[in-house]
């Protein structure tokens, strides 16, 4: 199995073997249904599709109560898909555990959205300094951008130019993260560092 879907639980320090203190992320991950598998004779590539989070039957729309009804579980929030070369040892109905995935140890990458930020200057968003000192005419610029760099060629901002605007909110990637400790009786891992995203909101565990 090539993943596992989680909820951040939040942050905690841990102290290591040489009695340095980690900071560490406390992560809920699974249990997982099997809701789909994909097949390259059917669908054209291989893939098995993961459900987690009970909701009730009433947040369901009609659609996905059938689908889930298919693979005998009861309405999830999240469904994942994950590419996979398996060789049909997963079947419809079957539930993914930390335990399936995960060993202590070893290195997991995770997948969250960052929180959002909302509008943001040049100095917040790009690390700018500023335009400077008030002298010279210089006046309220002290978190301006400052010239763009466009005169009568182009006569336009090229795309990419690094200005104001929306920060955060975005799909992000964190590699190489260090299984600190398994609890498989709660569904918790704990991994070393920091994991994108707010308390309470959905991650992915690509092993």
């Amino acid at each position: 199995m090539p993943g596992l879907i989680g909820k951040k639980i939040g942050m905690i320090s841990v102290f290591g073997a040489d009695g340095k203190n980690i900071p560490c992320t406390v992560i809920e991950a699974g249990p997982c249904v099997v809701t789909q598998v994909r097949t390259v004779e059917k669908d054209g590539y291989a893939a098995v599709q993961l459900a987690y989070d009970e909701i009730s039957e009433k947040h369901a729309s009609a659609p996905l109560k059938g689908h889930f009804a298919k693979a005998g579980t009861t309405p999830k929030r999240k469904l994942v898909e994950f590419p996979t070369d398996f060789k049909g040892e997963l079947k419809l109905g079957d539930t993914v555990t930390l335990s399936d995935v995960l060993e202590e140890g070893a290195f997991v990458d995770v997948v969250g959205t960052s929180k959002g930020k909302g509008f943001q200057g040049v100095v917040h968003r790009h690390h700018f300094q500023g335009v400077g000192g008030q002298t010279h005419g210089q006046h309220n610029r002290l978190r301006h951008p400052g010239s763009l760099g466009a005169s009568s060629w182009p006569s336009r901002v090229m795309p990419g130019m690094r200005m104001a605007g929306h920060m955060g909110n975005e799909r992000v990637k964190v590699e190489n993260l260090t299984i600190v400790k398994l609890i498989p009786e709660n569904n918790l891992v704990v991994v070393k560092g920091s994991v994108p995203g707010a308390k309470g909101s959905y991650v992915i565990l690509e092993a």
